[in-house]
């Protein structure tokens, strides 16, 4: 019977000292809390057009290593790019669909700060359609400095 308890008290004392190294390794019993912003430049564009996705960390510690930060449109996941020490993370793209897309930055955290994310919306209009060039034969540039058209050819002056 004294050996059946101290095997207890052996796994009681073991579970308790598992748990007590999982706390204390856990990155999120250390870390502070962050928030995230997020813009597009521009806010606005035409299909196929270039997109900055830009994202901020604000952290007391130091934002940079852990997973970064996730660009996603919608729920569709478009990259993930490391945060700098100042907070920063980036990501170039384009878009093939219009209407509004939102975009989340999730900051996935590191062992100092806490994870955190934030939405801003991109709205994506169909590409502009070039315009028909003018009737008749162009020189330089249609429409600019010298254009010129079939027809009649006799130029009348008239004093007077």
């Amino acid at each position: 019977m004294r050996r059946l308890r101290e095997r207890e008290i052996w796994k009681t004392a073991t579970v308790a000292a598992l748990a007590a190294v999982v706390a204390l390794a856990s990155p999120a019993a250390a870390a502070v809390p962050s928030s995230t912003t997020v813009q597009a430049t521009p806010s606005a564009a035409a299909v196929g057009e270039s997109v900055v996705l830009s994202a901020t960390v604000s952290c007391t510690a130091d934002p940079s290593g852990g997973l970064g930060v996730t660009f996603f449109d919608g729920s569709d996941l478009l990259a993930t790019v490391p945060v700098s020490a100042g907070g920063q993370a980036s990501y170039p793209t384009s878009f093939s669909t219009t209407g509004t897309h939102t975009i989340t930055a999730a900051y996935n955290g590191n062992t100092d700060c806490g994870a955190s994310n934030a939405e801003t919306t991109v709205v994506v209009s169909a590409a502009p359609v070039p315009p028909t060039p003018p009737i008749g034969y162009c020189l330089l540039a249609c429409g600019g400095l010298i254009n010129f058209s079939a027809g009649n050819i006799h130029n009348e002056i008239n004093l007077g």
